[in-house]
């Protein structure tokens, strides 16, 4: 019987053991973002899911990524260390490199949400949004150059992308649908991909690149449902720099993931 091919996703984050602590993978050109570098969400998945697999804990909680050169299409070395492992957290630290130079670090903490129990408190709520199969792929008519990224991800929203037809908003905030193509069920290693795999919200300020410094990402539960509501929105601009906020929800309204990035116009 002929086996199932990997998702891409899974096939594009996995590394081979060289030593202790030292792994070599490839950086895939199918998840290129508008710069043709490779997108900064899929390298941290790429460091994160090596780092996981030295870790008793199962589940990614803080993830903080520090982006220092852009990655290219080729081959790549992972070095992991595993700082500490508790009883209800552990600590490791992963570094991707090319050609000899260090590309990113993700240092994260790692627990077990299924044991994890306390009191929960919402002030904010998901993103109302009609169904998917009744909103607009903001793709369908826009200009995407070097974007590979989109060939592996789907987005819906309820009106056509400002930014995406020439046309800035001026107002740098967006909800919309999005979830990986294929039959793979989402999970919190996807979840700190998607954090990063839509398009810059500044680009509603008439930006055209915002390279990204530092991503820090709180995986908050499981996603229960392939299709998962987002929310984007960047408010303070200052010399330069600027954060972007993003939340995701899944289908039955429950926040799964959230995270605050540093970046800068290119």
């Amino acid at each position: 019987m002929t086996g199932i091919s990997p998702h891409p996703f899974d096939e594009d984050t996995a590394a081979d053991k060289v030593a202790d602590g030292h792994y070599q993978t490839s950086v895939s050109d199918r998840w290129s973002a508008m710069t043709g570098n490779a997108n900064g969400g899929y390298l941290v998945a790429l460091t994160l899911r090596t780092l996981g697999e030295q870790i008793t804990h199962p589940d990614p909680l803080s993830v903080a990524t520090f982006f220092q050169r852009p990655g290219v299409p080729g081959p790549a070395e992972l070095y992991t260390e595993v700082a500490r492992e508790g009883r209800r957290l552990s600590t490791g630290e992963a570094r991707l490199y090319q050609q000899g130079k260090e590309l990113v670090r993700t240092v994260a903490h790692f627990g077990d949400l299924r044991s994890a129990s306390g009191p929960e408190h919402a002030i904010t709520a998901a993103p109302q949004l009609p169904p998917p199969e009744e909103c607009v792929d903001p793709l369908a008519e826009a200009t995407l150059g070097e974007m590979s990224i989109v060939e592996q991800v789907e987005y819906r929203t309820a009106e056509p992308v400002g930014f995406m037809h020439g046309s800035p908003s001026g107002v740098p905030r967006g909800e919309f649908w999005m979830r990986l193509r294929g039959d793979r069920e989402p999970d919190l290693l996807s979840l700190a991909f998607l954090v990063d795999a839509a398009a810059p919200i500044v680009l509603e300020l008439g930006e055209t690149a915002a390279p990204t410094l530092e991503l820090t990402t709180h995986l908050r539960d499981r996603p229960t449902s392939a299709w998962l509501a987002c929310r984007v929105e960047t408010r303070h601009v200052t010399k330069g720099f600027h954060e972007e906020d993003f939340e995701i929800w899944d289908a039955t309204g429950r926040l799964v993931a959230q995270s605050r990035q540093l970046a800068m116009f290119a």
